[in-house]
């Protein structure tokens, strides 16, 4: 999959401004992606990327597993693979407004996430959070799961996968916000789910997608030949794409 002359020459500035020379190819790929979408040079410090993880995600999505985004936004900016959006099914009406949209505008439901965690999760039950427990049983083993939107949402799958009831194959958590943000992601690599996340209050619905982008355009440009793939393949390895993760 060639890149157009405009995203080549913004992966050219990436790669003159940003030395990920100590990443693994695949980890470089994945936050290579995230800052040609965000334009956010925070993000080569921030993302956790496991580059077994990130391999075995994308060859998931190759052979066909279920990648489940937590709202129609993720979904939207995910190419080349279609996404089952798990808002749809929450059980909370729809709100009006902006809110809506990232299903983060909703009646207040006090109630902890699955497993508990951070107060943060506990002030209000999501649209987002109803979707992941709604969905969780029809996608419980095999699934890639990107939650990009509310920390609550994150913090549910979390919860289920420390419970048992859901198995992902990886989880791709990038919620943005001040409240429970920053730690729905940190009780995510907490956990040892395989797992691709960013370290802060920064990310969002293009991060998740970026990532989810450069997993699929990965297998693409992998097909038909061994190449940087092929190598991963005889890793054993975990090499994490941490800088400043600490």
């Amino acid at each position: 999959m060639g890149l157009n002359p405009i995203e080549a020459e913004s992966m050219r500035i990436i790669r003159q401004r940003a030395d990920l020379s100590h990443l693994g190819p695949l980890a470089r790929a994945v936050v290579e992606r995230v800052v040609h979408a965000t334009a956010d040079f925070d993000f080569v410090e921030t993302m956790v990327v496991d580059e077994v993880a990130a391999r075995t995600g994308a060859e998931a999505i190759a052979a066909g597993a279920t990648v489940v985004c937590d709202t129609r936004m993720v979904a939207s900016g995910v190419t080349g693979v279609d996404c089952v959006v798990a808002i749809d099914s929450a059980g909370i009406p729809e709100a009006t407004g902006a809110g809506a949209i990232q299903g983060v505008d909703t009646p207040p439901r006090v109630e902890a996430p699955a497993g508990g965690g951070s107060p943060a999760g506990a002030l209000v039950r999501t649209r987002s959070a109803e979707g992941i427990r709604a969905v969780a049983a029809s996608y419980a083993r095999g699934a890639v799961w990107v939650v990009g939107c509310a920390p609550t949402a994150l913090f549910e799958l979390v919860g289920l996968c420390e419970s048992g009831e859901v198995e992902p194959v990886l989880v791709v958590g990038t919620p943005v916000g001040f409240v429970g943000a920053a730690e729905s992601k940190e009780r995510l690599r907490a956990a040892g789910i395989p797992q691709i996340s960013n370290v802060g209050e920064k990310g969002g619905s293009a991060v998740a997608a970026a990532v989810v982008n450069a997993l699929v355009r990965w297998v693409s440009d992998s097909a038909g030949g061994a190449g940087d793939a092929g190598r991963i393949a005889g890793r054993g390895d975990g090499d994490e794409a941490r800088r400043g993760a600490s």
